[in-house]
């Protein structure tokens, strides 16, 4: 258990499963709903597909884009949320077929 001063407000953030759990429950708003939390030693990690883990240690979320490695604030899980649905979530490419203008008529 942490060290904390009385009369400190709590801060969930702080807490690195309570940030995980925040950025959890943002990205399941979005639509990840298979996710799979673990917390211990002063970390928690985020199984949220398997292309993507997210840790949480130092007050940062840390994450693999390829080979860059993301850090964010882990007091913005809206944020973290954001940055990983741009890379994770992209729109469908329309199909050659839609993408002439024309609208698609059944063909005999």
């Amino acid at each position: 258990m942490l060290a904390v001063r009385a009369g400190t407000p709590y801060l969930p953030w702080r807490d690195p499963g309570e940030a995980t759990r925040l950025l959890r429950y943002a990205l399941h708003r979005q639509g990840f709903t298979h996710t799979y939390q673990s917390n211990g030693n002063g970390m928690s990690v985020l199984s949220v597909s398997t292309d993507l883990t997210v840790w949480c240690k130092n007050g940062s979320f840390v994450w693999h884009e390829g080979d860059v490695v993301v850090t964010h604030p882990s007091d913005d899980p809206d944020g973290a949320t954001r940055l990983i649905m741009r890379h994770y979530r992209t729109p469908e490419r329309p199909s050659e077929e839609e993408d002439d203008g024309s609208p698609l008529t059944p063909r005999d």
